[in-house]
């Protein structure tokens, strides 16, 4: 008897098992995820847009689509609209449906938190209305986390849509609750140090620069409440305009992967179509020195035509899509997520932005896409392991630059760049574009993600491209880069005003012994006029500056009184050239005397670097990767025709072996023949 009644318990355990497991399958849950994950590096994804009215045949056939064009991962945004009932139940079947695909199939979600916001409302809101839509916001993350994180498919968490609102605080009921609590620890000062009254408030600015930090580690504080595993992710647009916003160390503390967004229809508008490539190049450059030490991904890139949404309508060719792809994982992004797959079907952007046509065949520039994924999965331990190239050579941008042009750019009648938002970003980018057509790789990065912690900075450059604004303290880390052998290059209005906008030639000049020198004036002379530098001219954009010379050696004269210097300090030098030469380079679309420049005084940098041009290439661009011991390059002609060009390896000649290209390139010895807007990929060894 008490042998019988053991096997009636065991029977009984066996049955209400098989119940558990039998409802869970039937209502879409998963048992629970672990930790590990098999997804590789690079991946190429794409967003799969959920909304009520598909089927569950239709969601099968999208993530089926996915796996046989080798695409690893997808972005979900998840609506809490559509999950929250009037009488404040939820149901998840509708996202259960693409969850229990992409298990079947073997693609994992990144899940966006997207709580409810109004139908227009196409990107999401950046911070709560009320302390009300705050705990709103907990308890639907709450919800979220605990029902989807049981899925295997379940890769991470994206905190939020597209953080960033372009300077401009929605002062809502929260964030001027915010604001106060804010300025309890950072009250506006009167006057500085040195006596002077404050005038121009940035303290705005400041707020919002925390405020976007605040939230999102709230946002990771409460997945985490529930959820220990999954990563946490972010993705920041219209990274040129916006990136002052952007605190990414801080960021770095609570996620585990950083992204960014690059539409070329939504964010490219300081360039031309012809200068997408450079465009992606910059944008992956800023992401991946925010990442710091997590890893990066470009979580949406454009995938297909954006018909009555987005700031330049266009449809990317499948040769523009190759050469996005190859960018960001050449700038050593883990991955690339377009947006979007299939095309939502209601509301603003409906039909748009897809990589499938409305009957859900691949396009070409999805083909192309799985093209790229084959070439990843041939190559896996190569790829994996590969490194963006360090040449030393730093761009920096200086919030407090971004903030101040906010304050004080009020246009012109002439239209002058220098006086319109965006000179000082434009500035920096003009820089980046002189080394892109050198085939040289260069970071493009924020003051404070530079390391000024080294014991030697011999080989290394930072330039510093009008930086309107530099806060005084700066200067101790400038002076100890140059001391320990760094080179810093200075152009433009760079230090013009600190960081509460005063102008520093009258409150005391921080640089003086730094540049080697101090400002007599800025003259206006025209929106482009020749430089004069050793034996040829650069162009410049708006004021000649003219230099009050301390301990540096005049480089320059324009007649009679010094417009360069050059000052040794320590180990290093500085050249100062108060003239807007990045910005004029980039006005008159000719870089040539300004790679010149830049060959001559970069030249310790330069000799690093394992390959580049042999001569400079307008409207090409070389990336360079180094893997073991091999060497890859990205390279994309975006001229009218085929070119002819020749690489410079440093008296080295390897073998070239070509892994990917969109058309018919060639490799011989170190030449190539690439045809207009081709991208080939060649590993060197």
């Amino acid at each position: 008897m008490k042998n019988q009644i053991v096997v009636l318990i065991l029977f009984f355990i066996l049955i209400m098992t098989v119940k558990t497991v039998s409802g869970a399958q039937n209502s879409g849950i998963i048992p629970p995820a672990d930790s590990s994950t098999t997804l590789r590096f690079p991946f190429i994804g794409a967003q799969v847009f959920i909304e009520p009215g598909q089927t569950k045949e239709e969601i099968d056939t999208w993530f089926r689509v996915l796996k046989v064009n080798k695409f690893t991962v997808c972005r979900i945004r998840m609506f809490e609209s559509y999950m929250k009932k009037e009488d404040g139940s939820w149901e998840f079947s509708l996202f259960d449906n693409a969850f229990i695909a992409a298990e079947k199939y073997g693609i994992k979600i990144f899940g966006t938190i997207f709580p409810y916001t109004e139908k227009t409302d196409i990107g999401g809101f950046k911070f709560p209305r009320d302390e009300a839509q705050l705990q709103s916001i907990a308890l639907f993350i709450k919800q979220l986390t605990t029902h989807f994180s049981q899925f295997k498919s379940l890769y991470g968490w994206v905190l939020i849509n597209e953080p960033g609102v372009g300077g401009r605080i929605p002062w809502t009921d929260f964030t001027k609750n915010k604001y106060s609590e804010w300025k309890l620890s950072h009250p506006q000062k009167e006057y500085t140090s040195k006596g002077y009254p404050i005038l121009v408030d940035l303290s705005d600015q400041a707020f919002l620069y925390d405020l976007n930090t605040w939230y999102l580690n709230w946002l990771s504080a409460e997945i985490r409440k529930y959820d220990t595993i999954h990563e946490l992710h972010v993705n920041n647009h219209q990274m040129f305009q916006n990136c002052a916003e952007y605190n990414f160390p801080e960021w770095r503390k609570f996620l585990t992967s950083l992204g960014g967004s690059a539409h070329a229809s939504w964010h490219f508008g300081y360039f031309t179509r012809q200068q997408y490539d450079v465009a992606m190049s910059a944008n992956s450059e800023i992401v991946r020195s925010g990442a710091g030490n997590i890893p990066w991904l470009m979580t949406e890139l454009q995938g297909g035509n954006n018909t009555y949404s987005g700031g330049a309508p266009m449809c990317p060719t499948k040769e523009e899509i190759a050469q996005w792809l190859w960018i960001i994982t050449s700038t050593e992004g883990k991955g690339s997520i377009f947006w979007s797959l299939n095309p939502r079907s209601s509301g603003i952007e409906a039909g748009e932005w897809a990589l499938l046509d409305f009957q859900n065949h691949p396009s070409d520039r999805m083909r192309e896409a799985a093209r790229i994924a084959e070439t990843y999965n041939r190559n896996r331990a190569l790829f994996a392991s590969s490194k963006e190239v360090e040449s030393g050579i730093n761009i920096l941008y200086i919030r407090q630059s971004m903030w101040a042009e906010s304050k004080m750019v009020t246009g012109s009648d002439q239209n002058y760049e220098a006086r319109r938002a965006g000179g000082v970003m434009k500035s920096a980018l003009g820089y980046f574009e002189a080394f892109s057509e050198m085939g040289v790789n260069v970071n493009l990065k924020a003051f404070e993600e530079f390391d000024f912690g080294k014991p030697d900075y011999r080989g290394s450059t930072i330039i510093l491209a009008h930086q309107i604004s530099v806060p005084d303290i700066y200067s101790v880390q400038l002076e100890n880069f140059v001391k320990k052998g760094g080179k810093l290059i200075v152009d433009g209005l760079t230090g013009f005003f600190d960081e509460n906008l005063h102008n520093t030639m009258k409150t005391g000049f921080a640089f003086e012994n730094l540049f080697g020198g101090n400002i007599s004036e800025f003259k206006l002379i025209d929106n482009l006029f020749k430089f004069s530098w050793n034996e040829y001219t650069i162009p410049s954009h708006m004021w000649r500056g003219f230099i009050s010379v301390g301990t540096g050696k005049i480089a320059a004269n324009y007649e009679g009184e010094a417009v360069a210097v050059r000052n040794k300090l320590g180990n290093g030098e500085v050249l100062w050239i108060p003239s807007l030469l990045g910005l004029g380079s980039r006005i008159s679309g000719d870089y040539s005397s300004l790679i010149r420049l830049l060959m001559d005084e970069s030249d310790h940098s330069l000799a690093n670097i394992p390959v580049r041009f042999q001569t400079p290439q307008k409207n090409m661009l070389m990336k360079s990767m180094s893997s073991g011991s091999s060497v890859i390059t990205v390279i994309v002609n975006k001229q009218d025709n085929t070119a002819q060009v020749a690489l410079d390896f440093g008296g080295k000649s390897p073998k070239g072996k070509l892994l990917y290209s969109t058309n018919q390139g060639k490799v011989t010895g170190n030449k190539i023949q690439i045809a207009s807007e081709e991208t080939m990929v060649i590993e060197w060894k």
